[in-house]
């Protein structure tokens, strides 16, 4: 069986935000907490973040990188000169696929705004707002600091930087929020123009303080209807939902996580960063940075990740529960290519249960090849569990 490795991207991870929002379960720590005379340890933490790199050069096996995605926390806490000695060193310890997908996360709050056209010139090419609502009352419940007309003007200060490839992050189903509400937060997203929006349900995850002290969530038959209204409203606007969360005009699709959902690699570097990597002996594996800052700071790199093998048993449902969360038809090849494993009977059965259950396509099945039906998106957790091994 051939041993093409799969396409390589790199994640880094940025752990600081100016506080920490109720409902993230991220790995993000209060920056004045870290702050020393006002600044943050940017010098120590990029020499970190490329020694860390350095650990896993030989993961990339000869292979270019196809796009790489600064998250967080909130990367643009950082300063200018943070990036642009940050692009340069990337640029020179690896070799980048021709016009690269380069996104950062961002806040729309007016101190990152200024930073825009630096973080343009420096070389990143996608930006990506976390804007979650316009709504002064539930931007206040979901802990953000930015106000409904920093949201917008973000918009704008980031085409003047010269970006042509924007996210906005949006959530819905929030605490107390109706049907109307939520579509005028989309309605506005939308009149924004970006490339793409990430529209998606909040939901309470276990350490955080809405897990805690949970808010009182609209009805099932509510976000019933705020999702089928929302994707229609979307739709009409060119938006093509290609994933779970994720809709895209021109197919302008994130090509990070694309990579992600159809099994590619990645390196991940930064404190708490998660990584996938497969060697030319079939071997797959996933990393773990350590978490804390602190930690990741006063270490060395050797000693900062945890390796955990894929199983083979495993294989079916780690590559299924990626593939599927993608509207997109895909080939049962493509199992082989990614995992140097031949497709397993569990597998096949799996499918022909699902197919029974209308929640995968017939039509394409005959020509092997897998694709979700409307059902099978909507029951995606009951299509994943057929794949448990």
């Amino acid at each position: 069986m051939s041993r093409q490795l799969p396409p390589l991207s790199l994640y880094i991870h940025l752990p600081w935000c100016v506080r920490k929002c109720p409902y993230c379960d991220f790995n993000s720590h209060q920056a004045d907490r870290f702050e020393s005379n006002g600044k943050l340890p940017e010098d120590a933490y990029l020499a970190q973040l490329l020694a860390d790199l350095d650990a896993d050069l030989p993961y990339v096996a000869g292979r270019k990188i196809q796009t790489a995605f600064i998250g967080g926390g909130t990367p643009s806490l950082m300063s200018e000169d943070f990036y642009y000695r940050l692009m340069d060193a990337l640029r020179e310890k690896l070799s980048w696929a021709d016009n690269a997908e380069i996104t950062m996360e961002a806040n729309p709050g007016t101190f990152e705004q200024e930073k825009f056209r630096h973080f343009r010139q420096a070389g990143i090419n996608r930006l990506s707002i976390g804007i979650q609502s316009f709504q002064p009352n539930l931007l206040k419940t979901l802990g953000r600091i930015h106000n409904r007309e920093e949201a917008i003007h973000a918009v704008d200060k980031s085409r003047a930087a010269g970006f042509d490839n924007i996210n906005l992050d949006l959530m819905h189903g929030l605490p107390d929020q109706s049907l109307d509400m939520a579509l005028e937060d989309l309605s506005l997203a939308i009149e924004l123009n970006p490339e793409h929006l990430s529209w998606y349900q909040l939901t309470i995850e276990p350490n955080t303080e809405f897990y805690r002290r949970p808010p009182t969530l609209p009805e099932d038959n509510t976000l019933w209807g705020i999702q089928d209204a929302g994707q229609a409203l979307l739709t009409q606007h060119g938006y093509a939902q290609y994933e779970v969360s994720a809709n895209s005009k021109d197919n302008r699709r994130a090509a990070h996580n694309l990579n992600y959902w159809r099994f590619g690699d990645y390196i991940g570097i930064g404190a708490g960063a998660h990584g996938k990597i497969t060697l030319v002996n079939g071997e797959i594996f996933r990393t773990r940075k350590t978490r804390h800052p602190n930690h990741y700071l006063n270490n060395l790199p050797e000693v900062l990740v945890i390796k955990e093998a894929i199983e083979q048993e495993d294989l079916p449902l780690e590559f299924m529960m990626n593939r599927l969360r993608l509207f997109e038809t895909f080939d049962l090849k493509d199992y082989e290519r990614f995992t140097y494993q031949s497709v397993p009977f569990s597998l096949i059965k799996a499918c022909e249960t699902a197919l029974k259950q209308g929640l995968l396509d017939h039509d394409e099945w005959t020509q092997q090849r897998v694709k979700t039906t409307e059902k099978g998106k909507l029951f995606l957790n009951e299509l994943l569990e057929l794949f448990l091994p």
